[in-house]
């Protein structure tokens, strides 16, 4: 069997358990545990697994997300890189509120095993911390965004409504002088309540949403606490944002880290 193939064989077999054991991944596939590692390796890189002790899990979004899977893809490796430098944001025991942006997913799989109360309206991102004993899951019900699996709406807003956050961590579709922009009217307004519910606001966008505009305003450049990007983000747009009040947070390379 080519690696491929395999790899495909493996992926599908941990996506439809949720979770499998190395022993019982190798046997199905017949090949040696190192194998296996070695491909679940390959797959955890690629976004669509996590290793534990013992066995794996499935983290990649359902197959039904199609959008949200075509969204994930783009700039995939600044995705990463602005993830890896807001999961440093977080503190263990915070209480958390992820809504459903791709970058958002990214942040949401490297918490995945820390100690945390998370509150979140994404169906992909829920089903990263339900297999996780070590993080409370709270999630927000309403009208679901067929396309991405978002849930949005008035009873998500109410829900949101009762509820207090140490950090919301959001992502948005474009940042112009005017301020943040979504694709999605019902989305803003579920993302403005969590914006209410939480200590912290916290943005996390990649260069190229800078300088564009999309059909929803969010919110004012200074109404968010920390932005986290890559680094192309624009020097002048950086000064814009540190001017506003805003800490920006530049994330590093994987060579830099």
């Amino acid at each position: 069997m080519l690696a491929d193939e395999r790899r495909d064989r493996l992926l599908e077999l941990v996506r439809l358990r949720g979770f499998a054991a190395l022993p019982d991944l190798a046997g199905e596939l017949q090949v040696s545990e190192s194998t296996i590692r070695r491909d679940l390796d390959f797959l955890e890189e690629a976004g669509s697994a996590k290793r534990t002790h013992g066995g794996v899990f499935y983290t990649g979004p359902s197959p039904k997300l199609s959008h949200f899977d075509q969204r994930q893809a783009a700039h995939w490796e600044r995705k990463r890189e602005i993830a890896s430098a807001a999961a440093r944001l977080i503190e263990d025991n915070d209480t958390l509120l992820l809504d459903g942006g791709s970058t958002t997913y990214e942040l949401a799989r490297l918490l995945v095993g820390r100690p945390l109360q998370v509150v979140t309206n994404s169906l992909p991102v829920a089903n990263l911390f339900t297999r996780s004993d070590r993080s409370d899951l709270v999630m927000i019900g309403g009208y679901v965004h067929s396309r991405t699996g978002v849930s949005v709406g008035p009873y998500a807003n109410q829900m949101l409504a009762e509820l207090t956050a140490r950090r919301a961590v959001l992502s948005v579709a474009g940042i112009t002088e005017r301020g943040y922009f979504n694709s999605n009217l019902l989305l803003v307004e579920t993302e403005r309540a969590m914006m209410r519910a939480a200590d912290e606001v916290i943005v996390v966008t990649d260069s190229s949403k800078f300088d564009r505009t999309s059909l929803a305003h969010l919110c004012d450049l200074h109404e968010i606490d920390v932005l986290v990007a890559d680094r192309e983000i624009p020097d002048a747009w950086r000064k814009r944002l540190e001017g506003s009040g805003v800490r920006v947070l530049v994330a590093m390379t994987s060579e830099e880290n």
